[in-house]
């Protein structure tokens, strides 16, 4: 095995990644990809880093930490807002994954199947990262550029999710199709976001993702929602 660093502060984490390593959050997606081979490369463990953990509010919206869990996510007082986001929390895997798995690791891992990518979209959600140039905010349907493949550059760290407090009222809502009802893989995804004002519509947002056994589509999977912005 190579290097394993445990830091508890983001600029040792970012003095790290001066050097090659490959971040660990949930571990999730990362192990069950090395079953059967040794673990080889430098591994930069950010989960002892409190600042990235949790979820607060402001006069502005909501900030993720990117380590949240599924499960504090679905244990947080949120609004119905987060109601799609949290539907999808309850689809990641079972119990145990939604105790470890991140919500950044979801997001950086970029897999067509993420089921966390699809009501973020619709959240119109964007993601604060931070390297050697200092720290920057993205839409996310800017960040995921394609299959496995997001907008980081070297030697950066997605520190947190930023979701704006909506004009109106709003609701949102996700669905899953798989080839079962429990601990799958998604076929296809669907969220959609409403503001309501006066008992109408004011603004609504949908993003459509594929995955098993669909072409991955990038313009609809990652870019869709600002296509779908209905006001």
């Amino acid at each position: 095995m190579g290097a394993y660093l445990r830091p508890d502060r983001l600029s040792e984490a970012l003095a790290a990644l001066r050097r090659r390593h490959t971040v660990l959050a949930g571990g999730t997606d990362f192990y069950p990809a090395r079953v059967g081979r040794a673990i080889d490369e430098d591994i930069l463990d950010i989960t002892a880093i409190a600042s990235l953990r949790g979820i607060s509010t402001s006069a502005v919206g909501w900030r993720l930490g990117a380590t949240t869990t599924w499960s504090e996510l679905l244990e947080a007082d949120l609004p119905p807002l987060f109601d799609g986001l949290r539907q999808a929390a309850r689809e990641v895997g079972g119990r145990q994954i939604q105790n470890t798995g991140t919500l950044a690791g979801n997001l950086c891992n970029a897999s067509p199947a993420a089921d966390g990518v699809p009501p973020l979209l619709a959240l119109d959600a964007e993601v604060e990262l931070a390297g050697p140039s200092g720290a920057r905010r993205l839409p996310l349907a800017s960040f995921i550029t394609g299959n496995r493949r997001t907008a980081l550059a070297p030697g950066e760290l997605m520190v947190a999710i930023h979701i704006a407090s909506p004009a109106h009222e709003a609701r949102s809502a996700f669905l899953k199709l798989g080839a079962r009802r429990y601990l799958v893989i998604s076929i296809a995804m669907a969220a959609a976001t409403l503001e309501i004002e006066g008992g109408r519509i004011a603004s609504a947002r949908i993003a459509v993702r594929a995955a098993e056994g669909l072409p991955f589509f990038p313009a609809a999977s990652c870019a869709f929602s600002a296509f779908a912005t209905i006001r």
